[in-house]
């Protein structure tokens, strides 16, 4: 480990701290006032489509794609099939854009949730605001993982204290300068990671040759068996499988739906466009992030060719073997020019913050529009003191998130099977996204199909628990705190993968809410089309 953190040296660190305090600096000249809750969370709503558009394109590629793209095609059985999950992408953000945003700019509102607020009740708001909350700490604690494993890397420190490191700077970004301050350093975190990712795939592709590149991706053999590494279509049908096409078609828009259509994280960026027409061209266009994840599994087959090649040293194999995510920090400290490598590092760090900083924006947000409500938010949002209890919340989030993020390691390394952290994110967001998008649905066609309060809540139940229980992470947690008389049960389970139950929890969440509205009576929900 000290010999990886060695390779990077004082004039990386000083080029580290430089872009970090450049980064803070050009936040706080940009952050504009913060008069009002307005102004806080949403820009003022005066942002340009190209910023916004940019700053979900970070927050979507950020450090994860950064790191965890290259690691999953480095792995032995890796290869280009998470490619196909654009598709998915590409189609829901066009439903978004063309369909939810013109909805959502209809009246002034803060979230998606303020709006299933106005058509099924503040009871069902309070709800999906508890969702979401569950799954951004799930699903962000993955990426202060990420930004962890490369600080860890560089520093040799043991990774709780590389979690709080990242925290307590993400605290301190989100209380300079709300979201106008997330937004444009997100775009300059986008900057220097394609900047980073272009000179990457140029070094390793040249350095070895791109015929070899190529050759040896495309020729290796793993127990007598050839596989491609550069494949890009699947067409298996086995439901454990999680990059098939349809997977990419069937269950992947669902999940990208309620992404960006129903996560506070990708939604808040979206509310702070000047118009809806400004908002759909923000949506649409941040399609352009898979040519950056292309660019990401590029970089994945030159590692792999690089390291067929140049042999990895003792301490190098090691940490390799622990963790395929390994490979890209350990090559950049390695490999890169002082000074390039630590540009890379900053903007890897400095990504991970913004996302961070980014939820911890949207958590204060939706924990105070659930606790005071949206008339109150509208009535007091030039209250000072609003704007003062949102840094509050935004401190105890940042503690929660920190935790969560240290459990989440434990986890994370105890798992014996394919540590991929993409996949690590994507399984940990499958818990809520369903149970949210479903209502979601029944918010848009909330005159038009029975539904109860109490029928949303049994379906999110019941989503989760199945989740859980088909999903390997809570044996896993358990198995680290020392309850192994769970894994009898983990190893009897059926074998799905986690992308098929953003589609399954939808479904189930909705049609319970259904069946349980049509057999009990309720009162009408509050419907803003009457107003």
């Amino acid at each position: 480990m000290n010999e990886i953190a060695d390779n990077f040296t004082r004039v990386d660190w000083v080029v580290v701290f430089g872009y970090m305090l450049l980064t803070t600096w050009i936040g706080h000249m940009m952050r504009g006032q913060q008069a009002t809750i307005k102004d806080f969370f949403l820009g003022g709503k005066s942002l340009p489509w190209m910023a916004v558009s940019g700053s979900i394109i970070a927050t979507e590629i950020s450090a994860l794609t950064f790191i965890g793209v290259p690691g999953m095609v480095y792995a032995l059985q890796g290869d280009w099939t998470y490619l196909q999950w654009g598709i998915g992408s590409i189609v829901a953000r066009i439903i978004v854009g063309y369909y939810l945003v013109p909805i959502y700019y209809e009246r002034e509102i803060f979230s998606p949730y303020d709006f299933m607020g106005h058509r099924l009740g503040e009871g069902v708001k309070k709800l999906v605001t508890v969702l979401f909350s569950l799954g951004s700490i799930l699903g962000q604690s993955v990426r202060v993982l990420v930004t962890a494993i490369i600080l860890k890397t560089v520093t040799g420190l043991d990774m709780t204290t590389c979690i709080l490191i990242i925290g307590a700077f993400a605290v301190g970004w989100t209380l300079m300068g709300g979201m106008r301050t997330v937004i444009w350093t997100d775009v300059m975190q986008f900057g220097v990671f394609i900047i980073g990712g272009v000179i990457s795939f140029l070094w390793l592709w040249s350095a070895v040759g791109w015929g070899n590149v190529i050759d040896i991706n495309r020729s290796v053999f793993v127990e007598g068996v050839a596989i491609d590494k550069m494949r890009v279509l699947d067409f298996a049908t086995d439901p454990a499988v999680s990059f098939t096409f349809w997977v990419a078609i069937i269950a992947m828009p669902f999940q990208n739906v309620a992404a960006f259509g129903t996560d506070q994280l990708n939604a808040q960026r979206i509310f702070c466009c000047g118009s809806a027409g400004d908002a759909k061209k923000a949506i649409v266009w941040s399609s352009v992030s898979q040519l950056i994840t292309l660019l990401m599994l590029a970089v994945g087959s030159g590692l792999f060719a690089w390291y067929t090649v140049n042999e990895p040293t003792a301490a190098e194999s090691a940490l390799f073997l622990e963790d395929a995510s390994n490979v890209f920090p350990v090559w950049i400290v390695s490999e890169l020019p002082t000074g390039l490598k630590g540009l890379i590092v900053a903007g890897a760090f400095a990504a991970a913050v913004s996302s961070l900083d980014s939820i911890l924006a949207a958590l204060s947000q939706t924990s105070l529009s659930a606790f005071y409500g949206q008339k109150y938010m509208e009535d007091h949002g030039h209250d000072r003191r609003m704007v003062t209890k949102s840094r509050g919340i935004v401190f105890v989030w940042a503690i929660l998130l920190s935790g969560m993020s240290i459990m989440l390691s434990w986890n994370y390394y105890s798992d014996e099977g394919d540590r991929s952290l993409i996949g690590l994110a994507f399984r940990m967001v499958s818990y809520t996204y369903g149970p949210v998008l479903a209502i979601l649905l029944l918010a848009l066609f909330s005159k038009k199909v029975p539904w109860s309060f109490q029928g949303i809540l049994l379906g999110t139940i019941l989503s989760v628990a199945l989740s859980a229980y088909m999903q390997d992470d809570i044996y896993n947690l358990f198995g680290a705190l020392g309850f192994d008389e769970l894994a009898t049960i983990k190893e009897n389970r059926p074998k799905w993968s986690f992308a098929w139950f953003y589609p399954i929890t939808t479904i189930l969440t909705f049609g319970t809410a259904c069946l349980v509205g049509w057999i009990l009576p309720r009162e009408d929900a509050y419907d803003m089309r009457n107003e």
